[in-house]
């Protein structure tokens, strides 16, 4: 795809500096840039890049003003980094822009779907689906039996979507997602061997979900798991049954919570935190990386460590942690002059 200087700052109500002509085809890096490709500035650290870029097309914020000639391009708006970022959703859009149904794909006879669909080849539909407009389902995707998905979803190749689930509007489901299946439970019985407990709920994700790649999301066991408005997840989280996540809170990947535990709204969690099941987290909560959660978390509080205290804590306690051979050899010291 091709555009012009003009075209760009018409999608970002920007200004052009230089030639409004001058197309581009690709994107890059500002310190990568060469001709034909689109780059932005919106880091001070990285102004000196503007002069040497080979860009033809540089975004900057409206009150940039050169000390030195350039040879790119400039489209002046409010937010450099926000009008790239709409512009990275403008390409996604035209890119993904897909209709029609390919071939061999599979769909039952009894499901509904609406206008502009596209259907992957080797995709399989179950029965009594429901689909909205403007769905995108990539190849070898499955979605099995009664199952309700919204408009504007897009389910990208080889994901997985089992009986049941009900995906709501914009929802975005990556490669290798898992959403539906059967929730961790098993019962033991008298000889010491574990029986299964059947997983009869479902999997509910509201408005604006983004489910990474190879993320796993479990049914409940009675209920329902429910994503609300806004959840973004990265790759590779498992949600366990009956998990309930407020609306506007994000996972970062290899972060694993354990079955009936409640996550507030406007969250932060990082990478390969642990969260035990049966607890409640408050809204705002912010979670370092790799922390352990073993036990309910009240609003706003930002925590880290396993298991996790509070933040400010953590650190105070850890600048005695790394010193503690040094302290454990004062100690020995003084009981030594102590006895003598």
């Amino acid at each position: 795809m091709i555009f012009t200087a003009g075209q760009i700052a018409g999608i970002l109500e920007g200004e052009v500096e230089g030639n409004p002509e001058i197309a581009v085809h690709k994107l890059a890096k500002i310190e990568e840039g060469e001709k034909g490709s689109l780059t932005f500035l919106a880091n001070p650290k990285y102004t000196s890049f503007i002069y040497k870029t080979k860009a033809s097309i540089t975004i900057v914020n409206k009150d940039f003003v050169p000390e030195q000639d350039l040879s790119t391009t400039l489209i002046k708006v409010e937010d450099a980094y926000k009008s790239f970022s709409k512009l990275l959703e403008y390409y996604n859009e035209v890119k993904n822009t897909k209709t029609g149904i390919e071939q061999p794909s599979f769909i039952s006879e009894n499901v509904s779907y609406g206008k502009g669909m596209y259907l992957g080849a080797f995709a399989y539909i179950g029965e009594n689906v429901t689909i909205g407009d403007n769905a995108r389902i990539y190849p070898n995707v499955y979605i099995g039996d009664n199952v309700t998905i919204g408009d504007n979803v897009t389910i990208f190749a080889g994901a997985k979507v089992y009986s049941e689930s009900i995906i709501g509007n914009n929802c975005l489901i990556h490669s290798g997602a898992i959403v539906g299946s059967d929730g961790f439970g098993y019962a033991p019985n008298e000889s010491g061997e574990f029986s299964k407990v059947p997983q009869t709920g479902n999997v509910i994700l509201e408005d604006n979900v983004d489910v990474g790649a190879g993320t796993t999301i479990d049914r409940a066991t009675l209920g329902s798991t429910i994503l609300r408005k806004g959840v973004k997840l990265d790759n590779q989280i498992q949600i366990a049954h009956n998990v309930e996540i407020g609306s506007h809170t994000v996972i970062a990947a290899q972060t694993g919570i354990a079955g009936s535990t409640k996550i507030g709204k406007h969250c932060m969690i990082g990478g390969q935190v642990g969260i035990v099941g049966h607890i409640t987290i408050g809204d705002n909560v912010r979670i370092q990386a790799q922390s352990g959660i073993g036990r309910n978390i009240k609003d706003n509080e930002v925590i880290q460590g396993s298991p996790a205290l509070n933040y400010g804590d953590y650190n105070k306690s850890y600048v005695h942690f790394k010193n503690l051979p040094k302290i454990v050899s004062r100690i020995d010291n003084l009981e030594k002059r102590s006895k003598k």
